[in-house]
């Protein structure tokens, strides 16, 4: 097959011809049809994931088609349509037994844990518990970005924010984990305010559904802004890029009794970030953490995308060969990628 692969961190990401995998007693595995692109993956490759082994092969929001299955395997055959959620729980931990397999103490993820989808195909662990049917109506390119930051937001907004109609919501960073965040808020009812430091990220977040918007390249005081915007603060405000200042500033402007959500991730040197502490204790905020979705809930979004309410689709800003898509990777160092870039063409001749 081919698939793009580096062998050191920060170094050369090469197309190559590599052995087919073969899928596990209890996996399967998928023809490539789509991977989304996405930060986590950026943060592999500069060897912020102590759990990638080199070389290796990333990707991790994908969707694709069945080709093979593993003799243990009783949910799937040849020929399904599934989309991926990052985290595959092993099902016997207690987490999983909990139904937390977003949090499973022997969890396997594609493009960390193992190779990903930057690929023409890839193998998959845990198949019975932790793939989800795609429905018809949902093409690949948009179902790639719900195995990471369309359902990573969809249970930071609705399980973790706990949001509900009429709150108002603060998204710090409108990449695609963010700008998802804000469609799927808007969605419930809430009212948005979107940050970030890029004009465009901002008129798109606009468009799918925010309220107002804080441009904090140029704002004085963003963390005044938002409360402003949101009347006294934010009932829920969500952290979407995983920044010291991001991170921080998501915390000081929530409202009293209000709620942070951490969901972008914070490593290497932003492990240790500082926050208001003074605040959390005097206004009795709420700080969590948000790390994927479980299989079980994919139907609710999918739900979601069939009636039309969330269009995942609006977020997919370009679509783009393999060879593209390592352009786009290793071009993450700045944070210039607008929405969601998807590789949908793995040929040598695409």
């Amino acid at each position: 097959m081919r698939a793009a692969i580096y062998r050191k961190y920060r170094g050369p990401i090469n197309i190559e011809s590599l052995p087919d995998p073969e899928p596990a007693p209890d996996g399967v595995v998928l023809r490539v049809r789509a991977n989304g692109i996405c930060r986590s993956d950026w943060h592999g490759w500069v060897g912020h994931d102590p759990d990638i082994v080199l070389p290796h092969v990333p990707g991790h929001e994908i969707a694709g088609v069945v080709e093979e299955v593993g003799r243990d395997v009783r949910r799937w055959k040849r020929g399904d349509r599934v989309s991926v959620p990052f985290i595959a729980g092993c099902g016997r931990c207690r987490p999983c037994r909990a139904g937390d397999q977003q949090v499973c103490d022997r969890q396997f993820q594609p493009g960390f844990h193992g190779w990903g989808g930057f690929a023409e195909r890839v193998g998959l662990r845990h198949a019975d518990l932790t793939l989800a049917a795609l429905p018809d109506e949902v093409g690949f390119v948009e179902a790639a970005s719900l195995g990471c930051r369309f359902a990573t937001s969809f249970r930071a907004v609705q399980a973790q924010g706990r949001v509900t109609g009429g709150d108002w919501v603060a998204v710090h960073g409108c990449g695609g984990v963010g700008l998802a965040a804000v469609m799927i808020a808007s969605a419930l009812g809430a009212n948005v305010v979107a940050v970030d430091i890029r004009r465009g990220a901002l008129r798109m977040a606009r468009e799918v559904g925010a309220a107002a918007v804080v441009d904090a390249s140029t704002s004085a005081d963003a963390v005044e802004e938002v409360r402003d915007a949101t009347g006294g603060g934010a009932h829920t405000s969500i952290d979407a890029l995983g920044h010291p200042d991001t991170c921080f500033n998501s915390v000081a402007c929530l409202r009293k009794r209000g709620r942070h959500v951490q969901v972008g991730l914070m490593t290497g040197d932003h492990r240790n970030a500082r926050v208001p502490m003074d605040r959390v204790i005097a206004w009795e905020l709420e700080m969590v953490g948000s790390h994927g979705l479980q299989a079980h809930e994919y139907d609710r979004i999918l739900r979601m995308v069939a009636s039309g309410s969330v269009d995942p689709a609006r977020l997919v800003t370009r679509t783009v060969t393999l060879r593209e898509g390592i352009d786009v990777l290793t071009g993450m160092d700045d944070y210039n990628v607008l929405g969601v870039v998807v590789i949908d063409r793995f040929g040598e001749t695409d």
